[in-house]
């Protein structure tokens, strides 16, 4: 179960969290609450929000190709990218919102979910919710110093999904890949 990375999707998703924040957030805060609210809405509904990949480090369980278009952002010689339009990486640590992309891709239960995410959690560092992340999700393992893939399945096994939500989320996901194919 590999979902279509959406960078139009992801970049209105965290761009969300950032005007919650006011516009400038720790870039593993971030992250961590990316990661929450699509384990949330697998929870919830059998889909991710971010259409991401995750991947456990040390400091918990991230979105990684989001993660990727963070440290791009910081890097001058980065090849422009529809995220870096709007998103950027000024200082070692932290993102800006740097324009609204708009929230076109994002469904009104969506939007209501990071909210509440960012209501229950938007007071908290990214350390903080990496402390708490490593105790609360059992799909994370230390990788160490490298990193380890984290899977959907292993997302719904920790969460308690049962067969039938899972057959519901492969179904879902694999729907959604044709279709990006189809529009792409």
């Amino acid at each position: 179960m590999v979902m279509a990375f959406d960078e139009v999707k992801a970049t209105q998703v965290a761009a969300r969290f950032l005007q919650l924040a006011g516009g400038r957030l720790q870039y593993l805060a971030l992250i961590k609450r990316l990661y929450k609210t699509d384990r949330e809405a697998l929870k919830r509904w059998g889909v991710p929000v971010t259409t991401d990949k995750y991947a456990a480090l040390k400091l918990g369980p991230i979105v990684s190709q989001i993660y990727d278009l963070i440290k791009a952002s910081g890097t001058p010689e980065a090849r422009p990218t529809y995220w870096s339009t709007y998103i950027k990486r000024p200082t070692a640590y932290d993102v800006t919102l740097q324009g609204d992309p708009g929230d076109s891709e994002i469904s009104r239960g969506e939007e209501a979910l990071i909210d509440e995410i960012f209501l229950a959690d938007g007071h908290k560092d990214g350390f903080e919710l990496a402390d708490e992340f490593h105790k609360q999700f059992p799909e994370w393992s230390d990788p160490g110093t490298s990193s380890n893939p984290i899977l959907i399945r292993d997302i719904l096994e920790a969460i308690g999904a049962s067969e039938d939500d899972k057959q519901f989320t492969n179904n879902a996901i694999s729907a959604q890949r044709a279709l990006r194919k189809l529009t792409i």
